[in-house]
């Protein structure tokens, strides 16, 4: 790890013009590439106290051994240029998006003397006409099969088209009339190029010239009693219309846009494009990313408009672009998409009408395509079973930890304190196992104490249970006992939460209650997470080591800069960022989190909704709340006498009887008292209702 200091440019060295730079590591391989309005500026901002970076900053800085730099005239250059070096050194730190799949375009060789129509995968070629990019390929050669009936242009191979010319026999799309033959003369080469830019405009969008054309000829057709001919022109106008229903509109003024959607979280992005023209949506495709650099959504669009028009030149950048987020330096962004087009490009965030819903419908497919790569990638067994092993070998454990638990702890400012327990085994989630605990061993906020009670109840009660079913061996009378033994009552209420939704075939040699059912908490981990840093760690390894259990690691990630803590160590153990290991363990965490945080939520909710008059037969919410308005608390209702409920519009002397003996056999039965300092503490339960 090198220290920044040592390659630190001399004050004034580095000059205070646009530019870009770049930082290598000791090998002189180029590892983050960026740019700046003002490079002086920039530059030092990475040479700071390296607390102060963010954590993914820190670990470029500290894993280069030299910065360089290059002075531009503007900051367009610098955007050029800055994505030219990405392209070229491909630098470890930089975002950089990848296709979550190959998506096939509808292609036109332009730049061959016959122009073929064809499917066309990975990189652009220089003067080929792209359109799409397509979801599948059989889309595109649906779409080209029915417009081949108004716009014969070739579509075979030079294999094809050779063997035809030298036999001067057509293929049979000659035949049918689905290929103007070029092959075999029946066309000249102008007049088949003209059909291809025929082609092109009207895949461009430019449709409703080419329809109002048959639809007149047409009719001109019928009338001089052609018929067949005004038929053909009548399924060649319907073949171009169901051409164009394949593409919905969704934009009504015919526009030619990209709209541009980013889902994310701290470690990877989804980033979804629509292509519209016409007012139709032409192609759509999706790119995934790992955020390796601090990077917030304005630079992952910037970092995506880079990628997606860096090699584009004309048409192929469309006028609007509607982004989430604006880049830093629009104004530059702008400029370098103007000059790429050879006219103005509109760069913005949609406010209103259509194009704001479109974003919404791109944004929704976003966060579906970040989902399904988190599941496919969660999912793969190869991919879990590499992850499990590089846990086992950062923690220093025998074996792969085949079930990993880890808990959470959750409040709201010390108040509805509860944690979770979540297990996953092989890797996966096993919701049946999940628990949660209430908190009862304190009052208010005091998260290690906390993890401390969790743990210790849990494993009380996985002590409890070997014990019962003869597993676990009393100790010799000269054996130094653990500080609580297996048959120490568990400290608070059992776990609550529902019971595993497991039939009476339950999996074999799962150990059984006496219905049938497994046991809550019969299997030990390999493994326990804890979510936090070393006091959470250290006080889940004490509460084991006070149960005497010594066979079962303990480990804390903390999610600030997302390393992992063992006990007893002062350091943290770092893994890579593309770290499958570092991948299962933060979505264990997560899990356990989100599975706290509901169950908090939901106590919360109903502690709130919760009130004494919710037992009263025939009180419905709206006199609920009318007594509530009068007295001002359930405090004052108390002690409200028969005749002063009355009172209350709506209420009669039935109910209000009701409501007193309701009350009155809730009320506490002594006051309660600091024992601290011998205060009485007042009862305030107003306003829940």
């Amino acid at each position: 790890m090198a220290d920044p200091s040592s390659y630190r440019p001399k004050p004034g060295q580095i000059p205070d013009s646009p530019g870009v730079y770049k930082f290598r590591d000791e090998h002189r391989r180029v590892i983050y590439v960026g740019k700046a309005k003002n490079l002086r500026q920039r530059v030092a901002n990475y040479f700071q106290d390296l607390a102060n970076l963010h954590p993914r900053t820190r670990t470029m800085v500290t894993t280069a051994a030299s910065v360089e730099w290059t002075v531009v005239s503007t900051e367009v250059e610098a955007l050029q240029l800055e994505y030219s070096w990405i392209k070229e050194f491909d630098p470890r730190f930089n975002v950089k998006y990848r296709d979550d799949k190959s998506y096939p375009y509808l292609a036109v060789t332009l730049n061959e003397e016959f122009p073929r129509v064809q499917v066309m995968r990975g990189a652009k070629k220089k003067g080929v006409r792209y359109f799409g990019p397509y979801g599948h390929a059989w889309a595109i050669r649906e779409t080209v099969d029915l417009m081949l009936r108004v716009f014969p242009v070739r579509t075979c191979s030079a294999g094809v088209f050779k063997n035809a010319a030298r036999t001067g026999r057509p293929c049979l799309l000659g035949y049918i009339g689905k290929c103007s033959a070029p092959c075999v003369g029946r066309v000249t080469p102008e007049e088949h190029r003209e059909l291809a830019e025929d082609f092109c405009d009207f895949m461009a969008g430019r449709t409703g010239t080419y329809i109002r054309r048959l639809e007149k000829d047409m009719m001109q057709a019928a009338e001089e009693m052609e018929y067949e001919r005004a038929a053909r022109l009548r399924d060649d106008a319907e073949a171009l219309k169901r051409a164009m229903e394949k593409s919905a509109v969704v934009l009504a003024d015919a526009t030619d846009a990209d709209l541009i959607a980013v889902a994310e979280d701290e470690l990877e992005a989804a980033l979804q494009i629509f292509h519209v023209r016409g007012g139709r949506v032409r192609g759509q495709r999706g790119w995934v990313t790992d955020k390796v650099e601090a990077v917030d959504t304005s630079g992952l669009v910037e970092h995506a408009l880079q990628q997606l028009y860096g090699e584009e030149r004309g048409d192929a950048v469309p006028k609007e672009v509607l982004v989430p987020a604006l880049p830093e330096d629009t104004e530059a962004v702008s400029q370098w998409l103007a000059e790429r087009r050879g006219s103005q490009v509109s760069l913005r965030i949609p406010q209103r009408g259509d194009k704001k819903d479109l974003m919404a419908t791109v944004q929704r497919n976003a966060q579906q395509a970040l989902g399904l790569h988190k599941t496919k990638r969660a999912s793969d067994l190869t991919t879990r079973s590499r992850a499990l092993e590089e846990i086992a070998e950062a923690l220093g454990l025998d074996t792969a930890p085949l079930r990993i638990e880890c808990y959470d702890v959750s409040h709201l400012q010390g108040d509805d304190v509860v944690a979770s327990m979540v297990v996953f085994e092989d890797g996966l989630a096993r919701k049946s196992e999940y628990r949660r605990f209430q908190i009862k061993g304190f009052e208010g906020q005091d998260d290690v104490r906390s993890m401390h009670e969790v743990i210790g109840r849990r494993f009380k009660r996985y002590l409890q249970e070997k014990e019962r079913t003869g597993e676990w061996e009393e100790q010799p009378p000269d054996a130094a006992a653990p500080a609580a033994g297996p048959a120490a009552p568990a400290a608070g209420p059992a776990a609550t939460g529902p019971v595993p939704a497991v039939g009476p075939t339950a999996e074999d040699g799962e150990p059984r209650e006496d219905d049938g059912r497994p046991k809550r908490f019969a299997y030990p981990p390999q493994l326990v997470v804890v979510d936090g840093g070393q006091p959470q760690v250290a006080a889940a390894k004490r509460a084991l080591d006070e149960l005497g259990i010594d066979d079962i690691a303990v480990c804390g990630l903390a999610k600030r800069l997302e390393e992992v803590w063992l006990p007893d160590d002062d350091d943290p153990v770092v893994l890579p960022r593309s770290s499958e290991g570092l991948y299962l363990l933060q979505r264990v965490r997560d899990e356990a989190h989100r599975f706290a945080i509901t169950y908090q939520r939901a106590k919360r909710a109903k502690r709130i909704r919760t009130s004494p008059l919710d037992d009263v037969s025939g009180l419905g919410e709206t006199r609920k709340q009318a007594l509530i308005k009068h007295f001002g608390s359930v405090k004052k209702l108390r002690q409200a006498t028969i005749d002063e409920i009355c009172e209350v519009p709506g209420i009669g002397r039935r109910t209000a009887e009701s409501v007193a003996a309701a009350l009155a056999s809730t009320a506490p039965a002594a006051p309660a008292v600091n024992t601290a300092t011998g205060e009485i503490i007042e009862e305030d339960d107003g306003g829940s209702s």
